[in-house]
């Protein structure tokens, strides 16, 4: 159950399959699939020396190459293949698809090819983002996935995530049963439509039945709008929050004072051994892990400059060229946890973050109120961090008969804060609010469930600024016990009877992206739970930005005027 070596595997084959020189041509969505697994140095040892995109027709004729193609299968790609086949560029021609191909268009293909240039066609199912081991994506806008409601799909965002979906399972070799949130239309549809194409391609999906099935459990953001809301900790959540992660590399270019070759880094846990070990660590722990690392090669470089904080390690780094040299990673790291350090200080992180934590995990209006208006008035503050503590309010307190929301509005008014990023406030509660949502967000429902929320706050925390749990915890921690209610979240009709004990293989799929702070929660739970294995996907993974964005998007499409702000 390790996504990224499944895809891996895939690359590998193709690459290591076809001898000799050749060439490796992708498309758009296949360029990041690639990347996330495999670098470049890795793929010239296997003699591929050019790597290029199928949409270029601007490429050199090189009839001595072999020439790979690994491409998902959409109209697009197929229209470009076919324009590669009339005027081919190289000498052969491996066809290798991401996913499933209709038979009409491979005999399209051969009926296409003059030049008798295809070798080989196949599928191999790696149509997905391979972000962590138990952690994957399948790349899609924040919004582009609701169709003539914010309840119902974009129908090329269904198709794709049905695809996405199967492709994962085939790469894993699973057969799951599957269970569905019962309160979500677009999960009950996905869940019904996966199912249909698993049967649909039985042979495909004929592997040894193991003595427990595995699951496919399908969940609806809208199910937990606060996790996708709150400042990170932990250093890969960190970096998605405050700088932005895309297709595993990060843009420093906005960042005062960096280094050329630091203004793009790659961050992948398979190819940086620093920060596979260090991705979930909180930001305190991390900074005493890259001193550590950094004096071990101050001591290699024999310096004595005293080291005692990141503006130090900065500075020693770009003062001594040699022990950027020897290590040009913990250079990247030092830079990347330095650009982090500032960016908390200068947004005041850390009153906001703890306020935040507040409003997510306990019910104290009085205070909570007066501290977001005090946050409201400042001009330190961003908007955005403005507005994000607005929604928790609004989310926590949203039953409450005398809420301040619209007091709370009408204060961002008066702060200057646009009319179109009040609009979230409706928007939210549209797509997220209490009537929408199917589980016990706050543990305030019932007598019991408020007392077990009274006991958060006691067990087991790091700190402060770490006690929420993501509500996907409560949600697997039922399933892994076997006592995740059918009524809650059935089972595709006919499949209740095949589960008979815990599950062992858990794969989790949440329609409106998942994020960082809910992969590190399944990293934990993996660790720490021997016997069972659970792996993460999303239609996209959100950071706040990327998760109002989405929200904005709800509300333009779908909220009649009358119930903007």
């Amino acid at each position: 159950m390790d996504v990224v070596k499944a895809v891996q595997h895939y690359v590998e084959k193709m690459i290591s399959d076809v001898p000799g020189m050749k060439v490796l041509l992708l498309d758009t969505m296949t360029t990041p699939i690639v990347s996330l697994v495999a670098t470049q140095s890795n793929l010239l040892t296997k003699e591929c020396y050019l790597i290029d995109r199928i949409d270029n027709r601007n490429r050199e004729k090189m009839k001595h190459l072999k020439c790979i193609c690994f491409l998902r299968p959409t109209p697009e790609t197929l229209r470009y293949l076919i324009d590669e086949l009339r005027e081919p560029a190289y000498g052969d021609y491996y066809l290798y698809f991401s996913n499933t191909v209709h038979k009409a268009d491979i005999e399209r293909l051969a009926e296409l090819d003059d030049h008798e240039v295809v070798r080989e066609v196949q599928e191999y199912f790696g149509d997905y983002l391979a972000i962590n081991p138990d952690l994957f994506s399948l790349g899609m806008e924040a919004g582009d996935i609701f169709g003539d409601s914010a309840t119902s799909w974009n129908r090329e965002a269904f198709d794709q995530s049905v695809r996405g979906i199967c492709s994962v399972l085939l790469s894993l070799k699973k057969k799951p049963v599957i269970r569905y949130q019962g309160a979500s239309a677009m999960a009950a549809e996905l869940a019904n439509e996966v199912q249909k194409q698993i049967q649909r391609e039985g042979q495909l999906f004929d592997f040894r039945r193991p003595d427990t099935p595995p699951i496919l459990l399908i969940m609806d953001r809208r199910n937990d709008p606060v996790t996708p809301l709150l400042t990170q900790w932990t250093y890969q959540a960190m970096v998605h929050e405050l700088i932005g992660i895309h297709h595993g590399r990060v843009d420093m270019s906005n960042v005062p004072d960096v280094r050329n070759e630091l203004k793009e880094i790659v961050l992948s846990p398979d190819q940086d051994p620093f920060f596979k070990k260090s991705m979930y660590l909180n930001l305190g722990d991390l900074g005493a892990t890259i001193k550590q690392y950094v004096d071990e090669y101050q001591t290699k470089t024999k310096s004595n400059m005293n080291i005692e904080s990141i503006a130090d390690m900065k500075r020693f780094v770009e003062d001594y060229p040699e022990f950027r040299k020897l290590s040009g990673n913990v250079s990247k790291h030092v830079a990347l946890v330095s650009a982090l350090s500032n960016r908390v200080s200068q947004a005041h992180l850390l009153e906001i973050s703890e306020l935040e934590q507040g409003l997510a995990c306990n019910e104290n209006h009085n205070n909570d109120l007066r501290s977001i208006q005090q946050m409201i008035e400042r001009s330190d503050i961003s908007e955005d961090a403005k507005i994000r503590l607005v929604l928790l309010y609004t989310l926590r307190y949203e039953r409450m008969q005398n809420n301040s929301i619209k007091t709370l509005v009408d204060l961002l008014d008066r702060a200057g804060i646009s009319e179109k990023k009040s609009a979230l406030i409706p928007a939210i509660l549209m797509y997220a609010g209490y009537q929408q949502r199917q589980d016990d967000l706050f543990s305030n429902q019932t007598f019991l469930s408020r007392g077990k929320s009274a006991l958060k706050g006691l067990k087991g925390v790091e700190n402060v600024y770490t006690q929420h749990t993501p509500l996907i915890g409560e949600t697997l921690d039922m399933l892994i016990k076997a006592r995740l209610r059918d009524t809650t979240y059935p089972y595709i009709p006919g499949q209740a009877q095949a589960v008979r004990e815990r599950p062992q293989d858990i794969i989790v799929f949440i329609i409106g992206g998942a994020t960082f702070e809910e992969a590190r929660y399944i990293a934990q739970l993996n660790a720490a739970t021997p016997g069972v294995r659970i792996v993460l996907g999303g239609t996209t993974i959100h950071n706040s930005t990327s998760f109002m964005k989405q929200l904005d998007r709800i509300g333009q499409g779908y909220m009649t005027p009358s119930r903007r702000v």
